[in-house]
């Protein structure tokens, strides 16, 4: 193997969307109006003792307007993102009487910080990101999902001449570049360790060279110095669009089934002052799922205005196979998911139960069943969730 020295790339690839610092979309100067009071009087409200029950952590039961109506919400650089894409560009978030602004930050890391400081009132984290975040005290909480799976690998075509067929051994004494802290990252290692593969410069390791951003990553292929790269979506179908290989998609892997890879995260202390304002938030997160699932065009419209790559890359991205974009907040799937990364001591375990808060989506999704009770899209959910909760 040749020996080669970590670097930072010089430029990134102008194709990366770096249109995309801020929504395309202009914002609407108000949000549209509320429900109505007889509609609100009829979403569910919590007894006393059962109030009495509720984590104080939780967001109550109790339903209304909504606290604030002008949110900052944060996303990366990614398809996976589209519920709040379509959310706002189909008018979802106003209908729920929310004046959402939409923000392109580079990382987990970011984003967390922006919620932290206030400058964000929502983002959408990978999950990765958020629980060592969450192991470290940070004041974050799960409350609903973005995406799951969507994850994988390229690698430079040279390295795949000849050959019929291929998977991951195929990284043993490569270069790969890692966007660090991330879903991609920790697959791979639980890929390399169950084969007994370590991580290092020898022939038959795998050599990770870790990056501040999966943009940075992706940039680093067009120096010789790198040979494979992971990726999230979109970077996997633009990767093919530019003859590279791809290595695997985590979706082709069972013990990779359902993997939470991005969610909806807030502060505890951001849902316990405003619950009425997540919880309309999640309304219209789960309108825009049923949305994406009957209207494929208009969703590939909206995307576009936001991730600026051709609309058939977005295509596959988004109705490929290769991932789903579900609001549902997959608990049971992301507490495995902590165990992975205990596992292999990355973090010190800890309780996640105080960081994540599945009663809004139980709550916002019961309103949208009782308001379109014969939707069969909401009802599918609704299934979901009860197996997953």
């Amino acid at each position: 193997m040749k020996k080669r020295s970590i670097f930072t790339p010089i430029v990134l690839l102008s194709v990366l969307l770096t249109a995309c610092g801020q929504s395309g979309a202009e914002e609407n100067s108000a949000p549209a109006e509320p429900e109505t009071q007889a509609e609100t009087q009829a979403q569910a409200e919590t007894s006393p003792a059962e109030a009495e029950t509720q984590p104080e952590t939780e967001a109550s039961v109790t339903t209304g307007e909504p606290e604030k109506t002008k949110l900052e919400v944060g996303h990366l650089n990614s398809t996976a993102h589209l519920l709040a894409f379509v959310a706002k560009e189909e008018n979802l978030f106003a209908d729920e009487g929310l004046d959402v602004t939409l923000t392109q930050l580079a990382n987990g890391t970011e984003l967390a910080s922006g919620l932290e400081s206030g400058k964000l009132d929502a983002a959408l984290i990978g999950s990765v990101p958020s629980i060592t975040m969450q192991a470290a005290d940070h004041d974050l909480t799960i409350f609903g999902g973005a995406m799951t799976n969507g994850h994988g690998y390229v690698i430079k075509s040279e390295y795949t001449e000849g050959l019929d067929s291929w998977d991951y051994t195929i990284l043993q004494g490569k270069n790969v570049a890692v966007a660090k802290n991330t879903m991609d990252d920790l697959e791979l290692r639980l890929l390399l360790r169950d084969a007994g593969i370590e991580i290092g410069e020898g022939e038959d390791q795998v050599n990770l060279v870790y990056f501040d951003s999966q943009s940075n990553a992706y940039a680093a292929l067009s120096n010789e110095e790198i040979d494979a790269c992971s990726v999230y979506s979109p970077y996997a179908s633009l990767a093919k669009s530019q003859g590279y290989e791809v290595v695997y998609y985590d979706v082709n892997f069972e013990q990779f089934e359902n993997q939470p890879c991005c969610r909806q995260v807030a502060t505890d202390t951001q849902i316990a002052e405003s619950p009425n304002t997540y919880i309309a938030f999640e309304r219209a997160m789960i309108r825009a799922y049923q949305f994406t699932q009957e209207n494929h065009d208009k969703t590939i419209e909206d995307v576009a205005k936001y991730i600026d790559i051709d609309p058939e890359l977005i295509e596959v991205e988004v109705y490929g196979g290769f991932s789903s974009s579900h609001p549902d907040p997959d608990k049971q799937a992301t507490v495995r998911l902590k165990e992975d990364i205990v596992s292999l001591g990355l973090i010190e375990d800890y309780d996640i139960e105080p960081h994540y808060n599945t009663e809004i989506y139980q709550t916002a999704l019961s309103q949208v069943v009782e308001r379109y009770p014969d939707e069969p899209v909401y009802q599918e959910m609704q299934k979901h969730f009860d197996e997953f909760e």
